[in-house]
């Protein structure tokens, strides 16, 4: 076969498939849908357009917040600043411990050389003042840690909490979507 031959089949493959070509796909927007925008995604099984997919995307989303009584954005900001404290409270937890013992003795030693100068030993007194202090204050950045421990535990399971909520309405969304002729994934 020549070259001319090859390029006259293509030519006439080409036509031919743009003749048996259907709807043309539109080309992409740049814009998410709110379906998208929600991490649902949903095809329009009746040949919705995109101005009536957005029209009932709003309305589906209106009728599931009310069924459900959780609005995702607002969740899921809610579970942002959850993390967020939950993270600040470990890492409090995790600073008043570093070094605590450390703090402790400095300032147990000099209150010790104080009240052993008075008595005396001012040396026996820092030594004795020093061990006190490092146990005192070894215990209170225990406690504290312990606190910040939890605190961020109550914090991770509110942001849990806020996820299920978010499925929820996720599942109202496509239930909604669904009944007006959508194919929906999420």
């Amino acid at each position: 076969m020549t070259f001319p031959q090859v390029l006259s089949i293509f030519a006439a493959t080409l036509a031919l498939g743009n003749a048996m070509a259907q709807t043309p796909i539109a080309p992409p927007t740049g814009q998410k849908t709110l379906a998208a925008t929600l991490n649902v995604y949903a095809f329009p099984g009746a040949g919705q357009n995109p101005q009536q997919q957005s029209v009932d995307e709003s309305q589906c989303y209106t009728w599931a917040t009310q069924e459900t009584g959780n609005d995702p954005f607002a969740l899921d900001r809610e579970a942002a600043e959850q993390q967020r404290q939950a993270d600040l409270q470990r890492q409090q937890g995790q600073q008043a411990t570093a070094g605590a013992g450390v703090k402790g003795a400095v300032g147990g030693a000099a209150g010790g050389a104080i009240i052993g100068g008075i008595a005396g030993d001012a040396g026996k007194g820092a030594a004795i003042g020093a061990g006190v202090g490092a146990v005192a204050n070894r215990a209170r950045a225990r406690s504290q840690a312990q606190q910040a421990k939890q605190q961020a535990q109550q914090n991770d399971a509110a942001a849990k909490a806020a996820a299920a909520k978010i499925g929820e309405f996720k599942k109202a969304f496509s239930a909604c979507l669904e009944a007006n002729k959508y194919t929906v994934k999420f």
